[in-house]
């Protein structure tokens, strides 16, 4: 909103109310200070669904990087940091405050990205890297044109029931080799690539309740994109560390609504909820957030 019509509202001036949301969002604690002090690991599921939206900061020629995880089975988010490049030393820096605020890591499931393989296995070597199908899948489809062209449609249909379908790394082989193609370096090199990746892409058949897909924190970036949108850019790398914070925050303390299926019973709740140590300690006084006699089951 913006604080000239904030301000209509409160009779007061754009500038009071710009001066009085920097105070607010200035006075709030680091996210992960909240996960480190208020969360228990145990309430954790370790299975981190990570990715990052992009944001204008002024001083920087290009967007940089937001990156943040929410846990899959609670919904609830440990940790977000801004970075000015998304590159290896941003991963491990996102990883080592990770390890820091006492984040029990399973699994990350994410997209392709360079540098954050390496960079987990140096801070969680026994945590798994699941890449999201959803994504994989459609970056084949584009380089094969599957939409508009006929030519590799039944490859990749055969290569996609092989990404539903098979139980086992061997009968992922053994599917693998079936649907070989002679004499085309384009398939030849998209199966070499299935081949090098399969423990990333298939991690999840090994971590139990592991998902093969990032959507959960898509509908969370398309939140978040629409609140950026409105704001266009950021004055400093502060600013938009202190309100992308802020955003977090609010995130984690506003009841979930729109839970489907098996997340059914976390409408009605904030994620802050699943994951703290004592329901004592929720705050009071926090508009349409009521404590519960007790947290779901997970």
């Amino acid at each position: 909103m913006p604080f000239r019509k904030l301000g209509d509202e409160h009779n007061l001036s754009g500038k009071q109310v710009f001066l009085k949301v920097r105070e607010e969002i200035g006075s709030l604690p680091e996210n992960s200070h909240l996960t480190r002090t208020l969360c228990s690991p145990l309430r954790f599921s370790g299975l981190l669904v990570m990715d990052g939206k992009y944001v204008a900061v002024k001083g920087y020629e290009q967007k940089i990087p937001f990156l943040y995880g929410i846990d899959y089975l609670t919904h609830d988010i440990p940790l977000g940091a801004l970075f000015p490049a998304e590159d290896e030393m941003a991963f491990a820096s996102f990883l080592s405050r990770l390890k820091e605020v006492g984040y029990p890591l399973r699994a990350v499931i994410a997209d392709d990205r360079q540098g954050l393989k390496p960079a987990l296995n140096k801070a969680f070597p026994k945590a798994r890297l699941q890449l999201c199908h959803v994504h994989y899948l459609e970056n084949m489809r584009r380089l094969l044109s599957v939409r508009t062209e006929e030519k590799y449609q039944e490859f990749f249909y055969a290569l996609r029931r092989i990404f539903r379908k098979a139980r086992s790394e061997e009968q992922i082989f053994q599917e693998l080799r079936f649907i070989q193609t002679r004499n085309n370096t384009l398939l030849l090199n998209i199966l070499a690539d299935v081949r090098n990746r399969v423990t990333s892409l298939f991690a999840f058949r090994q971590v139990q309740d592991c998902p093969n897909s990032t959507n959960l924190i898509e509908s969370y970036n398309s939140h978040l994109h629409g609140r950026l949108k409105t704001i266009k850019g950021f004055q400093s790398f502060g600013s938009a560390k202190g309100w992308l914070n802020a955003w977090l925050i609010r995130r984690r303390v506003k009841p979930l609504t729109d839970c489907r299926g098996k997340f059914r019973c976390l409408n009605g709740f904030a994620s802050l909820q699943m994951t703290i140590k004592d329901l004592k300690l929720w705050p009071t006084g926090i508009p349409g957030v009521k404590p519960p006699q007790n947290q779901p089951e997970r």
